[in-house]
């Protein structure tokens, strides 16, 4: 049971920097420094399932982790 945790662990994780991955900022780390922050965007369409894909994701990925931790 423990293996099947950490594999679901595995493939969560390569999930996550995926949808992480294709989540589009714009201005990269200019925004850091100043810059980017001029207009308002909302999310629409696929950028929106990924940014809701990314949340869930996540959340499941805490809960195997805690899940590894009790075993």
């Amino acid at each position: 049971m423990h293996s099947a945790i950490l594999v679901i662990q595995i493939v969560l994780a390569v999930l996550i920097t995926g949808s992480i991955l294709l989540q589009s900022q714009g201005a990269g780390l200019g925004s850091t420094w100043g810059g980017g922050g001029e207009t308002y965007h909302t999310r629409r369409g696929l950028e929106k399932v990924l940014f809701y894909f990314t949340i869930v994701a996540t959340g499941l990925f805490a809960v195997a982790s805690v899940a590894a931790v009790a075993w």
